[in-house]
């Protein structure tokens, strides 16, 4: 199996210098496209330099979007008889390709700036073009003023809170970014425990003992695995003990790793050294591997050694691997961010990139988040849920994105929801809740004490719920810096359920199948008698102790943790 790490944005996103900037003439006055409230937790700390630089990426409509829906939910449904028949690259970009109308639009309007063909990069659908130009300059195709951001963490990002484009444009841009997107993209939780010499005793012992504990999908389990995670402790847990791959060739996963943050050779030849000696020596791909790793980064202070900002991984990472045809076949992402610190229309656009590759037949996986439902504080005293709609009115915070397949955590044996930190879950207030889940979201809903009343004003019982899936999260045993430690987050529960998906992939391969794709219709339908039901936990935040987990769906573990055995022969 190929294993990817995956630099999102690449050196031939940074245009040469342009050359002299031509005044408009366009007859058409502004009008805001896009106000927002300044995000809490940021604070306006000056003004950039004139000539400081920045990427714009300006996205054109798709005005047949809906068609590529229609297809993906197809091919996504294992049950229509088109299931697994993906389309190709070029296919899917005929789908999201804008009307010649916009093209030229926007060719006008840039022109009209100096800026010509030569300065700009077209995505291959052409449906974003890419620029890089003066402060200055944005400012006046923009009619609006951009500052220096500052937030109560120390980063700093150049944004604006509103910006107007020539009415006559308004119908052939959908978005331009950076502009009011505040999203920081952190790194969901992966706290870690440093074992001294007494701790990583303990777990040596743990890890030898022939006792074993009950699980009730499963029966016997090491008892070190209530300790310690390890990769026998998963094959254990979710019914892979005797599983051997057979379509390594065909087959391949990555892993993002947005903000700069990159896999380290050693460590994991140590990790491999101590779980899977049998891979010593192995390594993964790096594609600027897939490490998929990006250069946007956080914090993000202007300078003269820093004079371009690029912070929007998602953006530069969608704009990266849709322009592949050697994407993994599964994608694990361990970074979010407050649904609401990111723009609707940024978030719909980012969600439509996801849905082309689906549509091409890759299975996307993201971390639900270590925040419960918002701050992962239950005491109402000190809880920092505040709307970002200048209401400041205490709401549960969703996480972004939660438009693909999300990943809860889980810990212990028999599993319950993990609570040293709590399991992100609720629902979306950008999206709505799409048919698949409306089934069981609709019997959890019901079985609430008091129905759609019960945390009345906090959460959107209509939004699109999350987490689909679940899976161990807690106390991980990995390797940083040459020594053994145990973290935990919902950053390792979401590669964890992924890896289980690319076996899943090598059962369909083997026997002459595609691979899975989208999962969400496969999971809701048929697949959920794979999965194991978690029923004890809850997930805290926002001043309360959140939802519960309870038979069948609910906003904490989601359908369950993977049953391997029964989803290999429920894929075939």
């Amino acid at each position: 199996m190929r294993i990817y790490l995956l630099r999102g944005l690449l050196s031939a996103f940074l245009l040469a210098p342009l050359r002299s900037w031509g005044l408009p003439s366009s007859p058409y006055p502004h009008k805001v496209k896009e106000t927002i409230i300044p995000p809490r937790g940021w604070t306006n700390n000056g003004i950039p330099p004139a000539d400081h630089k920045i990427i714009l990426r300006i996205g054109l409509p798709q005005p047949n979007f809906h068609v590529l829906e229609k297809h993906l939910y197809e091919v996504s449904d294992p049950d229509h008889e088109r299931y697994g028949d993906y389309l190709s690259k070029e296919e899917t970009e005929t789908l999201v390709a804008p009307h010649q109308s916009s093209i030229d639009a926007v060719d006008d309007w840039l022109g009209s700036y100096g800026i010509e063909e030569t300065d700009l990069v077209r995505s291959s659908a052409r449906d974003w073009v890419t620029i890089t130009v003066p402060i200055s300059l944005a400012e006046e195709m923009l009619g609006t003023k951009y500052n220096v951001w500052k937030h109560t963490s120390g980063d700093q990002m150049v944004r604006t809170t509103s910006y107007s484009l020539p009415e006559n444009l308004h119908e052939h841009i959908d978005v331009v970014q950076p502009t009011t997107m505040f999203g920081r993209f952190k790194r969901d939780r992966s706290t870690i425990v440093w074992l001294d010499e007494e701790a990583e005793e303990t777990v040596q012992k743990a890890q030898s003992l022939t006792t074993s504990v009950t699980d009730p999908s499963f029966g016997a389990v090491d008892a070190g695995c209530n300790t310690t995670i390890t990769i026998k402790c998963l094959k254990q847990l979710y019914n892979a003990v005797n599983f051997h791959p057979k379509s390594a060739k065909n087959n391949s996963i990555g892993i993002t790793g947005y903000l700069e943050e990159f896999a380290n050779i050693q460590d994991l030849q140590s990790f491999y050294a101590d779980q899977r000696p049998d891979a010593l020596n192995s390594s993964f791909r790096f594609l600027s591997g897939t490490l998929y790793s990006t250069a946007g980064r956080a914090p993000f202070i202007p300078d003269v050694n820093t004079p371009t900002d690029t912070n929007e991984p998602y953006t530069d990472w969608l704009e990266f691997v849709l322009n592949r045809t050697d994407t993994p076949l599964v994608i694990s992402t361990s970074y979010g961010d407050d649904e609401q610190s990111v723009p609707k229309s940024f978030a719909i656009r980012a969600c439509r990139g996801f849905a082309q590759l689906g549509l091409r037949g890759i299975s996307l996986l993201f971390s639900s988040g270590d925040g419960g439902v918002g701050d992962n504080d239950p005491d109402p005293s000190t809880q920092q849920c505040f709307s970002n709609d200048g209401k400041n009115e205490t709401k549960f915070i969703p996480s972004f994105p939660a438009s693909v397949t999300t990943v809860g955590g889980t810990t212990n044996i028999p599993e319950v929801a993990v609570s040293r930190f709590f399991s992100g879950g609720g629902f979306s207030n950008y999206f709505n809740r799409p048919s698949y889940q409306d089934s069981v979201v609709k019997d959890y809903l019901a079985a609430l004490p008091n129905g759609t009343h019960t945390y009345e004003g906090l959460f959107n019982p209509n939004g699109r719920a999350y987490p689909d899936v679940s899976a161990q999260s807690d106390r991980f045993r990995i390797f940083l810096g040459g020594k053994p430690v145990l973290i935990g987050g919902t950053s390792a529960s979401s590669p964890t359920f992924a890896g289980f998906v690319a076996l899943l992939n090598d059962v369909r391969l083997a026997h002459c199948k595609k691979p899975l794709g989208f999962l969400n219709p496969l999971l809701y339908s048929k697949g959920a008698s794979g999965l194991n039901d978690i029923t004890v936990g809850h997930n805290s935040g926002c001043g309360t102790t959140g939802f519960n987990a309870t038979k069948g769906w609910d906003p904490v573990t989601g359908l369950g943790t993977p049953n391997f055995g029964k989803l290999m022969e429920l894929v075939l």
